[in-house]
């Protein structure tokens, strides 16, 4: 029988040291770390502990973590405890990231009731960190009644977060026009709500027409299977003021109570789950291919070839799939 991971039990209890020494060990890409992290979550599993996952994105300077902690500190003031997984963009030179977010997050980082997790973003397409699935189970397997993902950025890959929360938020600026014109429809198409920050001050007046306008918008996109009546919807926040905060939540907890109570909430989950099981299997086919040492010099010649222009890409592409296949 195998003996049972020392950091199990600690995660259960919600020791946060624990948690995060946790997460440390899932984004770790060492072969022995990956097997032991990958035996820790099943256990975790089994527990069937869930949490409301909720993904946030929005333009740079749009105020998310006055946002997070405004909304976080909200959420641990009325008992619940919260759990931030900030992605933060890595240099695509060297690798490296700032992992700031405690910093601006400082009130809501020595909340006992809260946990705030950094993690670098990589190169995965989106800002989502390919691990940040694995580091949101471990949250809901340490109790955390809500667990805040924070992704990089507005853009079409953005919808790679739709595959791990349960709610999407976009958080926008107070805009009009050109402004309105520049968020991408497929962003659009994932928001369950879209919050318009800085509702306050002299921005109040123009924050309430950007509310209409995106509500305008909204209602021109096709219904979605797993939406009630209503939904999506804008709405003015000000995380400055802390205005609208309960509103939001408000939002969320009916929208996320309709599909638990629709069985759509289960049938995502699955899906879901199925779609991660795709991913770990093509990256554990590509991460086979870059281990053998035939194959990387196949695909180092073979690129070579292409960069001269003495190959198609397509075609020196079918040659490699072909020199792969079992005699």
């Amino acid at each position: 029988m195998t003996a049972r991971d020392p950091l199990h039990d600690a995660i259960l209890t919600g020791d946060r040291r624990a948690l995060a020494r946790a997460i440390t060990l899932v984004e770790s890409t060492r072969p022995d770390h990956r097997e032991r992290a990958a035996a820790l979550l099943d256990a975790l599993q089994a527990e069937g502990r869930q949490a409301l996952r909720i993904g946030l994105s929005g333009t740079p300077g749009v105020g998310k973590s006055t946002f997070i902690e405004a909304f976080g500190t909200m959420l641990t003031a009325e008992g619940r405890r919260v759990a931030v997984l900030a992605v933060d963009p890595s240099s695509a030179r060297t690798g490296g990231s700032i992992l700031g977010d405690k910093t601006r997050m400082d009130r809501l980082a020595r909340d006992p009731r809260a946990f705030i997790r950094p993690s670098p973003a990589a190169s995965h397409l989106g800002g989502v960190a390919r691990r940040s699935r694995e580091a949101v189970a471990l949250c809901e397997a340490a109790g955390f009644d809500v667990v805040l993902i924070e992704t990089v950025g507005v853009g079409q890959s953005e919808t790679l977060v739709a595959q791990i929360a349960d709610l999407f938020v976009l958080l926008l600026a107070p805009a009009g026009g050109d402004e309105l014109q520049g968020v991408k429809r497929g962003i659009m198409e994932i928001a369950d709500l879209i919050m318009v920050n800085k509702a306050d001050g002299d921005l109040k007046a123009t924050a309430n027409r950007t509310v209409a306008d995106y509500a305008g918008a909204l209602r021109l996109l096709r219904k979605r299977p797993g939406d009630p009546d209503g939904f999506p919807k804008a709405l003015p926040v000000s995380a400055l003021e802390a205005s609208g905060l309960e509103r939001a939540w408000e939002e969320m907890q009916a929208l996320a109570g309709w599909r638990r109570e629709t069985g759509h909430w289960d049938r995502t989950r699955a899906d879901q789950a199925a779609h991660w099981f795709g991913e770990e299997v093509r990256a554990g086919l590509l991460a086979r291919l870059t281990e053998d040492a035939a194959a990387r010099a196949r695909m180092a010649a073979l690129a070579a070839e292409v960069a001269s222009g003495a190959r198609d890409a397509r075609g020196a592409a079918a040659e490699m799939l072909e020199s792969l296949r079992p005699a």
